[in-house]
């Protein structure tokens, strides 16, 4: 007489297994968009420089001429109406110089970007910008399709689904994994697929050992992503607040000896919206729209600024903390803020720091270093970087587009598998259909277990509660349906 099945395995697996087939079935066509869009993402900066090579690439080798130099001809370009937001200098040599202005007519967190080239002034080209990393048109657009099917803030509901189910799908199959893992003779049955099998077998056998290779990337992603939904990011983001794991922007106000000294009128200016945790998504999720790079009182005092002052301005950051090629500078907001000089290099080693100075005095007044933030705002930095790209640079983006890319193999497979285990004419598929009634086979505490987790995630992201509640109550309807027409 064979022997029982333990309690977990009449209960645990038949769980998790309806929980992977059901959100799968259900949710996976907005974690393949997601996964698509994100495997496209991840070539977007090799693509930048071949369909914008012209607007990239400064032609002349000779010395960059002085910042206000480049300034005042990208200003007699706009016109001197145009406000100056921020100014990028060529990092290195064979690279343009980027004067970015504020345009009413352009979308929240986008700015009229013009290149130059650095040694000559020449203008090289005339884009719009977007997010902290400054993506071109083309990485912007495959953004908004990854993060809101070019819906606004209504697409931003399919990212959150998509990030959130795609935790909870990859858990269960780490559930389901395991279980197999121990009933497998040998490790390479559970981690190399069972390419002699066919069918049924031959899927699920590549669909569950490509997901054992993945599984840490696709958590990665998904919890990442979250930090950038609407509700469930908003939830993380208080939290984090809660806790102080959030790092404070570097503060543009002047002291009032400075300002009242000063001869400087209508400075314009913006306080660091990044912060640390902003960043592309400003590109990928909380974007610096052009208003915020106009005055702390929403004018436009950059029109006014003593733009002429840049390189002195540049050269006190560096004195101070600023070492790195890559660097945005910001002027003040008005005659009581700061110029902003900031690292905007986001690959190893992170170098973010950020000074503000008194463009009358050219002293320090506030500064951000990155080496003295807490370990929570540093990982939130870097899981922010990895999520794009752009920590580990070549490295980063093909390890995001395989993982991407095995994602929607999986979702194919698991598809086909579907529709391979449906009942034969014979009435018998390959293999058994998920039952009904986990929850009920299972002991007290498993029960409260479940439920707690349930409710716990439904509080933190209440997409994902409301939809797996929807879940709930359609599986429950059809298997009273199911058990009518039986009876």
């Amino acid at each position: 007489m064979a022997a029982p099945a333990p309690t977990r395995d009449r209960w645990l697996g038949p769980l998790l297994l309806r929980l992977h087939f059901y959100a799968a079935i259900l949710v996976a066509p907005f974690i393949l968009i997601s996964a698509a869009s994100g495997a496209l993402y991840a070539l977007t900066p090799q693509l930048e420089q071949v369909v914008y090579s012209d607007e990239l690439t400064a032609p002349s080798d000779g010395s960059p001429l002085p910042l206000a130099e480049q300034v005042a001809a990208a200003q007699e370009h706009v016109g001197e109406a145009a406000v100056v937001t921020a100014i990028r200098p060529a990092a290195e040599a064979g690279q343009t110089t980027r004067v970015m202005y504020a345009d009413d007519s352009l979308a929240e967190g986008e700015s009229r970007a013009i290149m130059l080239d650095p040694a000559t002034a020449e203008i090289r080209g005339d884009l719009t910008v977007y997010g902290t990393s400054g993506s071109l048109p083309l990485r912007t657009w495959v953004d908004q399709l990854h993060r809101t099917l070019h819906l606004g803030e209504v697409g931003r509901l399919y990212s959150e689904l998509s990030a959130s189910w795609l935790g909870v799908v990859a858990a269960a199959g780490l559930g389901l994994w395991v279980r197999r893992a121990r009933r497998a003779r040998r490790a390479r049955d559970v981690l190399l697929p069972d390419l002699r099998a066919r069918g049924y077998r031959r899927t699920l056998s590549l669909h569950s050992s490509v997901g054992a290779w993945v599984l840490l990337g696709a958590l990665f992603l998904s919890a990442t992503g979250i930090t950038w939904s609407r509700y469930g990011g908003g939830n993380i983001g208080m939290i984090r607040e809660a806790f102080g794991f959030t790092t404070a922007a570097v503060s543009t106000e002047l002291p009032q000896s400075s300002t009242a000294d000063t001869d400087m009128d209508d400075m314009d200016g913006m306080e660091d919206m990044e912060g640390m945790e902003g960043g592309e998504h400003s590109g990928h999720g909380a974007p610096q729209g052009a208003a915020a790079h106009h005055g702390a009182d929403g004018t436009d005092g950059a029109a006014a600024a003593d733009l002429g002052e840049i390189d002195r301005v540049l050269d006190a950051g560096r004195a101070a903390n600023i070492d790195t090629g890559l660097v945005e500078i910001r002027p003040p907001g008005d005659e009581s803020s700061a110029w902003v000089v900031e690292e905007i290099q986001r690959s190893y080693p992170t170098k973010v720091d950020a000074v503000a100075i008194d463009g009358g005095t050219l002293e320090v007044v506030d500064r951000t270093d990155f080496a003295e933030a807490d370990l929570a705002a540093k990982l939130t930095r870097w899981g922010i970087d990895l999520h794009m790209g752009t920590m580990f640079g070549l490295v980063n983006q093909i390890i995001l587009f395989v993982i991407a890319s095995a994602l929607v193999v999986m979702i194919i497979w698991g598809y086909l598998m579907w529709s391979q285990r449906r009942p034969t004419r014979g009435g018998r598929g390959p293999a058994k259909p998920p039952r009904r009634g986990a929850l009920g086979r299972a002991p007290w505490w498993g029960t409260a277990l479940v439920l707690l987790v349930a409710v716990g995630i439904g509080l933190m992201l209440p997409l994902m509660g409301v939809s797996l509640a929807a879940f709930v109550l359609v599986d429950a309807i059809a298997g009273r349906v199911r058990r009518r027409r039986l009876g």
